[in-house]
């Protein structure tokens, strides 16, 4: 939980930002929140009323703060959407939130940030054909939930085939990979999904999960990446987005290394790519 403390005072520290590049997000209100996930579910969140099996299918004890928590980041992630319009790139430090499903929470999500985002922008007529981008190494299976079957949400996650959810949900485009997996064959299975994908949907809005969960150090992954291909992974990703003008959101996903620098640091990187090709 430290990295979210520490991202935002490093990329200050190392001059990638200025304290007013940052915006501050309110609680996200229930008909916002709605346009992703099921009222009554929301409802039993929103009074702490959900039954005991899915409190320990979401794994932390449920409490307000935490659900207020969660609803500062779905903000923050709509928040940054708007911006991303305005701006072509815009981040939530946190979010990510890719395991909550349309009425179910589960691996410490309660609500899912870009989703609900990502609907809001659709139901505002802001968009109208989105790309979620799902590389952390869990798959995204609630985002794969709350879009399967709308032909405006194409979602695509490639992750660990033998990690968690044990259970996998039906993205538009999943791509399993082998434990152990390292850089070359890494990106050169990005490579050929993204062009892929990009040419057969054309998407006018991006969304994208940039866990770091995919390194070698990571407590959680099973893959063998790089820091350098963590790298290589988030200039493949911004460079098609810039070249084809458009907006991306960027959340951060996981990260689960054993030395909380390496966290910070691979996702710094990302900031500091999306800096360079956006042209901050």
């Amino acid at each position: 939980m430290v990295k979210y403390e520490l991202i935002p005072a490093q990329l200050r520290y190392e001059g990638i930002v200025s304290a007013a590049s940052f915006f501050q997000p309110n609680l996200a209100e229930i008909p916002t929140i709605t346009l992703a996930h099921d009222g009554h579910y929301v409802a039993q969140l929103m009074d702490c009323s959900l039954d005991a099996k899915m409190v320990r299918r979401i794994g932390f004890p449920l409490s307000q703060s935490l659900v207020d928590r969660e609803r500062y980041i779905l903000d923050g992630t709509i928040q940054a959407s708007l911006y991303a319009l305005e701006h072509g790139v815009a981040f939530n430090v946190a979010g990510g939130t890719h395991h909550a499903g349309r009425d179910f929470g589960e691996g410490f999500c309660l609500f899912n940030d870009q989703a609900v985002a990502a609907a809001y922008l659709l139901a505002k007529g802001l968009a109208y054909k989105v790309l979620i981008i799902d590389l952390d190494v869990h798959q995204g299976n609630g985002t794969a939930h709350i879009f399967d079957g709308n032909p405006q949400v194409f979602t695509f996650s490639m992750h660990g085939d033998k990690n968690f959810p044990f259970i996998k949900e039906c993205s538009d485009v999943d791509v399993p990979l082998p434990d152990g997996m390292e850089d070359a064959a890494y990106l050169t299975e990005l490579k050929r999904n993204l062009d892929r994908i990009f040419t057969v949907f054309d998407p006018d809005f991006v969304f994208y999960q940039a866990g770091v969960d995919i390194l070698a150090t990571d407590k959680l992954g099973k893959l063998k990446l790089t820091a350098a291909g963590c790298k290589r992974r988030d200039e493949m990703v911004l460079d098609k987005c810039q070249q084809r003008g458009l907006s991306v959101q960027i959340s951060m996903g996981g990260g689960y290394s054993t030395h909380i620098k390496d966290i910070v640091n691979a996702h710094v990187n990302t900031y500091k790519t999306a800096v360079d090709i956006f042209g901050f």
